[in-house]
């Protein structure tokens, strides 16, 4: 009996090859992206769930308030866990992590890299396998070093390293450090990743810690007794700092008014966009937003292609009518009526899931580098996923099966035999998945609309400094004096305009204005920062070297400290640096500029001639001219000056453009899915049309033989198909407005939502409607009569 379902519905099939064609196309696309995304989400509901210990894992948070405001971080100080530790007996360990670069020393060339310092039981918490050496005693020797098994092979060609000796740059000489472990190639799905790591007490013996209570630069982790409650521990943490910082907030009354410590599982810190991450061997944060986004765009698919799967199903069921009023009148059952219907989607749905499978491993790769990711579809192998298509498929076929199924077979066979036209027309679920899944695409098209406007607007607007050609050399630490050697010698070379000293680093910290606490950036430049950059000094003058107490006493404000203290005006100003038991006067005012992401508003901002705050960084303004010859010049001097150091320069138009490359990739991917779903939904209103047309033949016959143009034919056929996309219009505005308006709260600066977004999006959507239903209009229209009535 199966046999001859299958076999049945296999004919039936390949009988209206188009029907099929677009059906299975249609579905596959859908179900395509469905896998994609599952794949992503799959990687990012999998980080870090290799880690043994992850469950009893936390970082460690810090709270500062005010009475303005209040900002939560994950840095602390050397000192925080151990004492920690000490006090709290439900804490099992403490690992604090710190990421400082250093210049290696690779035969006769100079790398720049980064060195995670950490706690020597690092490797005894977190579950990263060694190729090489003992977990519990490879960080024991400060003078240790841990390679991945990556760098291993880059500086020895080997991943048997242990016992091999690098060269680490520490201030103007280059100390060995021997080879104690190789870990293994850490996992894609890791938050933490490195490059090497050195113990955290190399830091401590070679005096690069300090003991403040009042300090916050690194991360702290800590593993927790079994049972111990999460909860319970930030009060504790809170009791120990107020005794053991008593004296250091009272020596800094400028500090914040109140200061607490939590936990934050390490299980959530791959999707804590909003903290303080990407640093201190935190590097692969995510942004869970833009997943969410992103598993919409794919339910919308999804939906859209199961909505076209089922309105197609139920159009070719209403054309079968007279074959099921035959089948009726020759003695067929209602039961056997259903299950050959279910038959033939199930037979459709199978062919659409082994398409879509190879689809997305065509896709994969495309996807892989718009996502930044390495998916693969093996990641499939899983129970969950499993269940989770089987049940689709099972979902999918049942429903555009069963409804045609129940509906036709009920039908009388004088009925099913007669009025197939008048059972097309009135078909209010076909009409109404029809509009569903429009207003599902127009949203899409809207949502593009406003992402590439907003990022666009991100990329063009002034940020308060010309970026252009302005090449930046970073990595000169310690080097002070070849750093000025660098930059008197590139001032005199006719390529270069001008050149300026950066200490690299923004600094956040507080000082007094007439007795009330500020916050606000601190960044040390040279006096021809402001030059290079072509910031507009508003009020008073610049650093110069003719003002010897500069350094000392001296510091510009950016327009937004002004108003954040109230002042109108700021030369002359003192502002009481009480850490530094030093008053500092405003000598000027600059325009407010863009130093942090357009995310962000203009915070206050204080430049500082600070000898503490070494310069690292050149600004190098470029001439126009042939800028590969330049670049050539500039490094030959900088090789002349500090040969022991690695030539690591950027553009800073380029290094700009990099802070919004997550939205570049979401706008593409957004873009992508937007066009996706209008494809996805016309190949659906395609075959509705080519059905509605086909049911309603002999109506155009006869309507032509009564003297209808081809034009009135068309508008016939095309009306009830645009009156249901406007409907769709209708809905999608104000859902689209909702979600728009929820997105752009994530930046500080951005665009109006326009009407014309949404006159774009409808004008575009009606517009490939009428063009998918009128080509199967006017291929209706214009046949001959004759031939279509000769059997009437």
């Amino acid at each position: 009996m199966w046999k001859n379902y299958l076999k049945i519905g296999w004919r039936s099939l390949v009988r209206s090859k188009v029907f099929s064609l677009i059906n299975i196309g249609g579905l596959a696309l859908g179900l395509t992206c469905c896998i994609l995304i599952l794949l992503y989400f799959k990687d990012e509901s999998t980080f870090d769930r290799f880690q043994q210990n992850g469950n009893e894992l936390y970082r460690i948070k810090v709270t500062m308030a005010s009475s303005e405001d209040e900002n939560t971080i994950a840095s602390t100080n050397a000192i925080h866990g151990p004492s920690f530790k000490d006090g709290i007996p439900e804490i099992r360990e403490v690992i604090r992590t710190q990421t400082q670069p250093f210049v290696v020393k690779k035969g006769e060339d100079f790398l720049s890299t980064n060195v995670l310092f950490a706690d020597p039981v690092f490797f005894e918490v977190f579950s990263l396998p060694l190729l090489h050496g003992d977990p519990k005693t490879v960080l024991s020797d400060i003078s240790s070093i841990v390679l991945t098994e990556e760098m291993a092979e880059n500086y020895f060609g080997t991943t048997d390293a242990v016992g091999k000796v690098v060269e680490l740059k520490v201030k103007d000489q280059f100390v060995p450090f021997m080879v104690s472990g190789v870990v293994k190639t850490i996992p894609q799905n890791s938050t933490i990743q490195f490059d090497s790591m050195i113990s955290f007490e190399w830091q401590v013996a070679n005096g690069w810690t300090d003991d403040e209570w009042l300090g916050f630069y690194m991360n702290t982790f800590v593993f927790l007794n079994p049972g111990a409650d999460p909860a319970q521990i930030g009060p504790k943490m809170d009791k120990i700092f107020e005794i053991n910082a008593a004296k250091e907030l009272a020596n800094s009354p400028g500090f914040h008014e109140k200061v607490s410590f939590s936990l934050q599982p390490f299980m959530d810190i791959h999707l804590d966009n909003g903290m303080d991450n990407d640093r201190n061997g935190i590097t692969r944060t995510s942004n869970p937003v833009y997943s969410y986004i992103l598993g919409g765009i794919g339910l919308f698919i999804l939906i859209i292609a199961c909505i076209n799967f089922v309105n197609l199903a139920i159009a070719r069921s209403l054309s079968r009518a007279k074959e099921i009023g035959i089948r009726k009148v020759i003695g067929g059952q209602r039961k056997q009526l259903i299950v050959q219907f279910l038959t033939e989607s199930f037979l459709l749905a199978f062919f659409a899931f082994v398409l879509a499978f190879l689809l997305a491993q065509f896709a994969l790769p495309t996807f892989n580098v718009l996502a930044t990711k390495e998916l693969s579809l093996s990641y499939l192998l899983d129970t969950n996923l499993i269940l989770v298509f089987v049940g689709l498929f099972v979902v999918t076929g049942l429903v555009a099966g069963f409804y045609p199924a129940l509906v036709i077979s009920g039908f009388s066979p004088t009925k099913s035999l007669y009025k197939r036209d008048k059972l097309m027309q009135q078909n209010l679920l076909t009409k109404g998945l029809v509009v569903f899944q429009f207003t599902l695409s127009i949203c899409l098209v809207v949502g593009t609309i406003l992402i590439v406007s907003q990022f666009n607007f991100l990329t063009t607007l002034d940020l308060g400094y010309n970026d252009e050609r302005v090449m930046k050399v970073s990595g000169m630490r310690g080097n002070r004096a070849g750093l000025y050697a660098i930059k008197q010698e590139l001032s005199g070379m006719s390529e270069i305009a001008a050149v300026a000293g950066y200490n690299g680093n923004y600094n956040g910290t507080v000082a007094k204005v007439a007795n009330e606490t500020v916050d606000f950036g601190y960044i040390g430049v040279d006096d021809d920062f402001l030059k290079t950059l072509e910031i507009q000094l508003v009020e008073g003058r610049n650093f110069s070297p003719e003002f010897a107490t500069d350094p000392e006493e001296s510091i510009l404000v950016n327009e937004a400290f002004l108003r954040k203290v109230g002042w109108t005006e700021g030369v002359g100003k003192e502002v009481d640096f009480e850490w530094k038991n030093k008053k500092m006067k405003v000598i000027g005012v600059v325009k407010d500029y863009h130093f942090a992401s357009l995310k962000e508003e203009i915070a206050p901002l204080v430049l500082t001639q600070d000898p503490k705050y070494g310069l690292q960084t050149l600004f190098i303004k470029l001439n126009e001219g042939n800028t590969a010859e330049t670049v050539k010049k500039i490094e030959a001097v900088f090789r002349k000056h500090v040969p022991f150091m690695p030539f690591d320069y950027s553009f800073e138009e380029e290094n700009n453009l990099k802070r919004y490359e997550r939205e570049a990739r979401w706008k593409q991917m957004i873009t992508v899915g937007a066009m996706l779903s209008i494809f996805v939904s016309c190949i659906g209103l395609f075959g509705l049309a080519a059905f509605n047309a086909e049911s309603r033949i002999k109506e155009v016959g006869v309507r032509k033989v009564m003297g209808a143009s081809v034009g009135s034919i068309v508008t016939l056929l095309s009306t009830d198909f645009v009156k249901l996309i406007l409907v769709a219009v209708v809905i999608a505005v104000p859902i689209s407005y909702y979600g728009g308006t929820v997105w752009l709260k994530e930046f500080a600066y951005q665009i109006r939502i326009e009407w014309w977004f949404f006159a774009v999006a409808g004008i575009l959507g009606i517009g490939i409607a009428m063009l998918t239903v009128g080509i199967e209009a006017f291929k209706a229209a214009i046949k001959n009569p004759v031939e279509t009535l000769k059997n009437e």
